[in-house]
């Protein structure tokens, strides 16, 4: 049984570090919600600071495993120093290899996957009841706590109330993928597809609006295949999810992410008509630009159902924002193939995209193909695609440059106290002058100059002044 709040076995406080995507972002984020709430921990910046120290793993990108093994060897000698620390793995990379983990790294403590660390304070008690066994007895064996199981929903049952650090909040809503492409190892290390109960998901965005929360990003590995199932016993689909979440009071603008090409309904498409909160961006991977390809990925679908699915969208919103995910040599991809890849970025002009040369996955199809485009030839597409998509998006910063953007003001400026910094639809950071009253409120402001990684522009309008009452910032 979990520790509550008011036992406290650990003195100092909680360090997580998170690989991956925005799904393992918002699992740390519950763990640290978590287990503030059990133990009263707090997180802290450094190792020495810690009591508990936690990695949240990703196995989606070449030597994922030895980039563990190398962290967990920088934390052994803060394992040495103080004996009782914790030391978790969990994420993907646990799901995988938690056996080798327990084998390999005998100074962690717990070994958790991305669908159990609901129960993390009960493994943690259960650590440090086997920690007080072989100190009592030194003829025991000290073993890791491992559980990397699939309980799917019942970690959404469990996780800590929803609490708002911002005016932008992630709220997952499915997880898994039931795709299995060929390159892909989420569909063994998160399970299947499953999707949360429609009710929950609606209280969840409720109480984040009830905190000041101003824009929902719903997120999943396959977020659009969500299929939620109602109180009356029918099931809500991404596109009745939006509309929903469109009516919060308080929610004004929308984003999810990440989606597959397949389940792009015509009922979502349709939002992009009928929600004006759905923001005009949308992340799509495809992968690659040929179909042959795709086929040997099991993608399932072709390069032109999918430039039609942008069209379509495009026909309601000419001012989408695309941004995508490929994968350069994988096996098989002959030097055509990547020219088709080319051509496709090119004609649908891409804003921001992921780039990566194929790696392996342990115990995926594609890992027993025989890879033969080699390391240099994949280098050099790279490379080129690279500097296509760099070339896009620069392209696009520069025709921002005059226009008037509305922002939703998320925070202070790093670069200035004197400034403020905010996102455009399509998820571009502005930083302009301004005071710490604008965040949380939608503003108008112009872009004056492009950087490549934000913009700097000019606040011209205030539309949501009359809503908000000043309020007092200490600076830190």
């Amino acid at each position: 049984m979990a520790q509550t709040s008011q036992s406290r076995p650990f003195e100092g406080g909680l360090l997580i570090k998170t690989y991956g995507c925005q799904m393992n972002e918002y699992d740390s984020d519950r763990m640290a919600k978590l287990l503030e709430k059990t133990y009263g921990l707090s997180m802290v910046e450094t190792p020495e600071e810690a009591d508990v120290l936690l990695l949240n793993t990703c196995s989606v990108r070449e030597k994922a495993q030895e980039k563990v093994f190398d962290e967990l060897g920088r934390w052994k000698k803060w394992k040495a120093a103080k004996p009782n620390r914790i030391i978790g793995v969990g994420g993907c990379v646990a799901s995988q290899e938690g056996e080798e983990i327990r084998r390999r790294a005998p100074l962690v403590d717990v070994i958790f996957g991305p669908q159990t660390l609901h129960r993390l304070p009960a493994m943690m008690d259960e650590a440090l009841a086997l920690r007080a066994q072989t100190d009592a007895d030194k003829k025991l064996k000290k073993r890791a706590v491992i559980d990397i199981s699939f309980p799917e929903i019942e970690k959404f049952d469990n996780l800590a109330e929803p609490e708002s650090s911002g005016v932008s909040a992630f709220v997952s809503v499915m997880e898994g993928c039931s795709k299995y492409c060929t390159f892909c190892v989420v569909p063994y290390t998160r399970g299947e597809e499953f999707s949360r109960p429609y009710a929950d998901v609606m209280r969840e965005v409720e109480s984040l609006a009830e905190q000041g929360v101003r824009e929902i990003n719903l997120l999943g590995q396959n977020v659009n295949a969500y299929q939620g199932e109602m109180p009356d016993g029918d099931v809500a689909d991404l596109a009745l999810l939006i509309h929903a979440v469109r009516a919060v009071p308080g929610i004004d603008r929308i984003r999810y992410t990440t989606s597959h090409p397949n389940e792009m309904t015509q009922s979502l498409i349709d939002c992009y008509a009928e929600v004006p909160e759905l923001v005009s961006h949308l992340h799509l991977p495809i992968q690659s630009g040929s179909d042959r390809v795709l086929a040997m990925m099991k993608r399932n679908h072709m390069a032109l159902e999918y430039k039609a699915t942008i069209r379509k969208i495009r026909e309601l919103r000419p001012n989408l924002s695309l941004s995508g995910d490929f994968i350069i040599g994988f096996p098989g991809e002959t030097c055509d193939d990547f020219k088709q890849t080319l051509k496709l970025v090119e004609d649908l002009n891409y804003d921001r995209s992921f780039s990566f040369i194929y790696s392996p996955r342990p115990g995926t199809p594609a890992a027993s193909l025989p890879d033969d485009v080699e390391m240099h030839m994949k280098k050099r597409r790279l490379q080129a695609l690279q500097t296509l998509l760099n070339e896009q998006t620069a392209a696009h910063s520069e025709a921002m440059i005059g226009s008037t953007q509305t922002l939703l003001v998320e925070r202070l400026s790093r670069n200035s106290v004197h400034e403020v910094s905010g996102r455009t639809e399509n998820n571009r950071v502005v930083n302009f002058a301004g005071s710490p009253d604008l965040i949380g409120q939608f503003v108008e402001v112009r872009i004056d100059e492009a950087y490549p990684n934000s913009l700097k522009g000019t606040l011209v309008a205030m539309p949501e002044a009359d809503r908000f009452e000043p309020r007092q910032y200490v600076a830190l």
